[in-house]
């Protein structure tokens, strides 16, 4: 006999991918998979995550750039050609449009001759935090919670191991969230939920459907603080289904939880330092086994710098399998039960995290306190920047230990990977020609049926479905949902009047006067976010500081479409305006923008542009006519303000 200790089975390895066309992604989860991958992880592009079709007007230069366009049935069938859906754990980070992405995935499993009752994976769904965080919203969060539960109910009946829920306190982190908020404002989410699909299942059937609630967080580079916040949020999440719900059995009050470690804190500076970062910061996810993540994916190191390669995600793959299967930390029971250190920092987090519970439960819960959450991510995401630039938060190569040699890693022209500029013209051709071959009237009745459901408060997953069967569009299936449910602008956390934190902008604010003396009238800045792109975190703290140092700000929040910027900058008569672009399209959405300037007689005013942006690409946009071109090393929001101030001083 052995005395071998028994193994715990290994996480499931996921890379989070999808870009260009179906087809190119297929290959590449094909690839991933014969490489040791044991689960999908499904990337899809903005027009898509929006409930838009490729062909939009708001679509234009975001097509495959974030992620894999899904269109139609077609799309979702091309996606996983010669994948057994029967036999994938398949994660679809995908919210406003999950029911309908859900009803693509089922039709094509049916076509499979899957047993559909056998799927395995998880939709997101999870709204909250996109008001929150990252800004793909449709419809305003009642109607949005009522889709959430749809899919909840429909998946207890039909697809019983499917998760119809992941919690995702991810964004939050990466908006700022204190580890204290990032607990608080993730179980404030899953209860507005469970307290809504409770009218929709049987009382014997609720508690197992709590326990297909599932979670998915972030975990960052404080890793000790990151450990203590999986076991508290395991501890937490287990009392309230005990005390709140009256859940018994101690396997459905699990907490279930997938993760992507931190991509806020990669750095386009010194890149190769990510490789150490990703790697720390797994281990808060899978040294304690009694809060150990069930799934796993890591960003690849240079996503600071744009789109990963194969190869870049097959490093972020290795690391995992080497973690698993080479260590002996799946041997072992916890590491940490019963140490007083561990024991108190997670007391203290639970304790903070209850408090902001109380909080958001006293205005009506999640739902009702989406503002009010949204303003304390934007202040702790602005903490969080000021304890960079002073030094007191140490980020090595960025704000220490800055001298380095050249890197061979990010030389030469394959150094990340280029979406195919041909691939959006390729995927607009092939939504035509799927149109042009469908039966339209079926497609109307399914519409109409569809319009009905929404309108009547049917679960709206089997109309969808049908829908899905016959044809129907991404953007057809949204425009319903439009109508029906209207659309909505989340608060943007930024208020117009200054903060009480104006230490170090002295000289700032003192020139900020000066100028504004001189034009007559205070400065004014307009910071637009064009596109589908709703990451505005960085748009959040520019706006704030503008505000901070004296000038006036105008910002409308996300997805403007260049002639509503153009519209914003004459009615205000701004002086300078920045855009900030992150999800890859800033050449095609900045030429239009300055085209539309020209067109308006605004062409005078300085365009400022920040986002992902390769060398390559600044120095295109300089010669297109924009002013300055700030990137994720340009961290240090004060000498961004200064050169706002020096371009409409010599404007």
């Amino acid at each position: 006999m052995s005395d071998s200790p028994q193994k715990s089975r290994p996480w499931l390895f996921r890379t989070y991918a999808g870009h260009s066309t179906a087809a190119a992604s297929n290959g590449l989860y094909r690839a991933n998979l014969a490489k040791g991958q044991t689960g999908l992880s499904v990337a899809f592009d903005l027009p898509t995550q929006t409930g838009y079709d490729s062909d939009h007007e708001l679509a234009r230069g975001e097509v495959g750039k974030v992620g894999v366009p899904v269109s139609h049935l077609g799309d979702m069938r091309a996606l996983f050609k010669d994948i057994p859906l029967d036999q994938m754990n398949t994660s679809m980070t995908i919210n406003a449009t999950a029911p309908w992405l859900l009803a693509l995935y089922i039709a094509v499993a049916e076509e499979q001759g899957a047993d559909v009752a056998a799927l395995q994976g998880t939709v997101q769904n999870d709204l909250i935090k996109e008001y929150l965080s990252r800004g793909t919203y449709i419809c305003p969060p009642k109607p949005s919670l009522r889709m959430i539960t749809d899919v909840a109910a429909y998946t207890r009946e039909h697809l019983p191991k499917w998760n119809p829920m992941n919690v995702c306190s991810y964004h939050l982190q990466e908006a700022g969230a204190t580890p204290e908020e990032e607990l608080a404002f993730a179980l404030a989410t899953a209860t507005a939920v469970l307290d809504d699909l409770k009218g929709k299942v049987p009382a014997e059937a609720f508690p197992a459907m709590v326990g297909r609630i599932s979670f998915f967080v972030n975990a960052g580079i404080r890793f000790v603080t990151e450990m203590c916040k999986m076991r508290a949020f395991t501890e937490l999440w287990d009392e309230i289904c005990r005390d709140r719900y009256g859940v018994e059995d101690p396997k459905f009050r699990r907490f279930r939880y997938g993760v992507q470690v931190n991509s806020l804190g990669l750095t386009e500076q010194q890149p190769e330092n990510n490789v150490y970062r990703i790697l720390i910061e797994m281990l808060a996810v899978t040294l304690s086994k009694n809060a150990r993540a069930r799934a796993v994916q890591l960003p690849a190191w240079n996503e600071a710098l744009g789109l990963p390669r194969p190869f870049d995600q097959q490093w972020s793959l290795r690391m995992q399998q080497i973690m698993a299967y080479e260590t002996d930390l799946l041997e072992y029971g916890d590491l940490f039960d019963g140490n007083p250190v561990v024991d108190a920092k997670v007391e203290a987090l639970k304790d903070g995290a209850r408090a902001e519970l109380a909080q958001i439960d006293a205005m009506g819960g999640a739902n009702e306190a989406i503002a009010y959450m949204k303003g304390r991510l934007v202040e702790s995401n602005a903490a969080r920047i000021r304890a960079i630039e002073s030094g007191d938060t140490v980020v090595v190569g960025v704000n220490k230990f800055t001298t380095s040699e050249a890197s061979p890693l990010t030389t030469g022209d394959d150094a990340i990977m280029v979406a195919d500029p041909a691939a959006e013209a390729d995927q607009i051709g092939r939504l035509n020609a799927w149109k042009e071959a469908r039966d339209d009237a079926l497609v109307n009745a399914a519409l109409v049926a569809l319009r009905a459901a929404a309108g009547s408060g049917e679960n709206l997953m089997g109309p969808s479905i049908a829908a899905a069967r016959v044809g129907v569009t991404t953007g057809e299936w949204a425009g319903v949902i439009r109508a029906a449910f209207g659309e909505y602008r989340a608060p943007t956390g930024v208020s117009k009047n200054q903060s009480n934190r104006t230490e170090g902008l002295e000289e700032i604010r003192a020139e900020v006067d000066r100028v504004s003396d001189k034009l007559g009238r205070r400065m004014k800045v307009l910071i637009g976010k064009p596109g589908l792109d709703g990451h505005s975190n960085g748009a959040e703290q520019i706006a704030s500081r503008a505000r901070d140092c004296g000038m006036d700000i105008v910002y409308g929040g996300i997805r403007m479409t260049p002639a509503e910027i153009i519209a914003s900058a004459r009615d205000e008569a701004v002086h300078v305006i920045g855009v900030s672009i992150l999800s890859g399209s800033h050449i095609p959405l900045v030429e239009q923008l300055l085209h539309d300037m020209g067109a308006a007689d605004l062409g005078h005013i300085p365009l400022v542009v920040g986002g992902i942006i390769p060398d390559e690409d600044a120095s295109r946009l300089r010669a297109l006519g924009v002013a300055r071109v700030y990137t994720p090393k340009d961290f240090e929001l004060n000498r961004i303000m200064g050169d706002m101030v020096t371009l409409i001083d010599a404007a």
